[in-house]
């Protein structure tokens, strides 16, 4: 038997009839009742548990669909399989409902990690860090945006004379930030990648990087990386919880931080973007 075949067992209680590798991370697998997971393999100390963690916050809220979790130990993850199916405007609409009825679940604090998740977790590959604070333009300036800016900068993917546009949009945050929000509950990775458009019409999400922060972050990674049907997402969003003027006009504010942290594991061309979507915010 294969470790992720152990694994399996213990956390499902179940024996395994089949294992296929789906990346070099993921594998699906068959139970021997026919039901079939998806094992997660990470290196990364804590990463299991954080996104476990994750998971299950997002589900206590019963609004979007999230996988369930069998269980986790350190650097596996067993979760439930989602059978994909296709994007539709229907389901993009009851999406946006159910993402705004997620976020009004709230959380204790910006930065709060999810109940029993690590203060230090991951976005992807990237560490992050989950530190609660009562203020968002500067919990978001400190916590979300100089830390990645310092990391490209360290790194050469940022040049040193090129990070203090990044630096001046943190000073003026607290006249970008719009009217202040209660901490919304994030999924915090909402890339398009994460989004899954089930066969029984429903949209799921996999793999948060959760935390307590501003609703319009998610909503700005929806807009960056693409989202099939977003503006049907976006009117299913607006019926349920009506965002506050000017939102389309922070968007950049808000996409900052996923920007830095693609710069940070991907490159320049990150950066670049970065840069430019700060520029674009001090001078609109």
């Amino acid at each position: 038997m294969t470790a992720r075949a152990e694994v399996v067992a213990r956390h499902t209680g179940r024996g395994v009839r089949n294992e296929m590798p789906l990346s070099g991370a993921l594998a699906e697998v068959t139970l021997d009742d026919g039901r079939a997971v998806v094992v997660k393999r990470s290196d990364a100390p804590g990463a299991a548990r954080a996104e476990a963690a994750g998971l299950r916050w997002l589900a206590a809220a019963g609004t979007v669909r999230v996988p369930a979790v069998h269980g986790h130990e350190e650097g596996w993850l067993v979760i439930d399989r989602v059978p994909q199916g296709r994007p539709g405007p229907e389901a993009a609409v009851r999406f946006g409902r159910d993402l705004a009825a997620l976020h009004a679940a709230g959380a204790p604090a910006f930065g709060a990690p999810p109940p029993e998740g690590p203060v230090d977790a991951f976005i992807g590959l990237a560490p992050m860090r989950n530190e609660p604070a009562a203020d968002w333009p500067r919990w978001y300036a400190e916590q979300r945006v100089l830390p990645y800016l310092r990391r490209a900068v360290d790194q050469g993917t940022v040049r040193a004379g090129e990070a203090a546009v990044v630096e001046r949009l943190c000073e003026r945050l607290p006249g970008l930030a719009g009217p202040a929000e209660p901490p919304a509950r994030l999924h915090g990775d909402l890339w398009s990648g994460n989004v899954l458009w089930a066969t029984d019409g429903q949209v799921w999400l996999i793999d948060p990087a959760a935390h307590g922060g501003h609703r319009e972050t998610d909503l700005a990674m929806l807009r960056l990386f693409g989202c099939p049907h977003l503006e049907q997402v976006l009117d299913g969003y607006q019926e349920e919880a009506p965002l506050a003027g000017g939102w389309t006009e922070r968007v950049g504010v808000h996409q900052l931080f996923p920007l830095l942290v693609h710069a940070v594991l991907f490159g320049r061309g990150y950066a670049e973007q970065a840069l430019a979507v700060a520029r674009t915010a001090l001078t609109g």
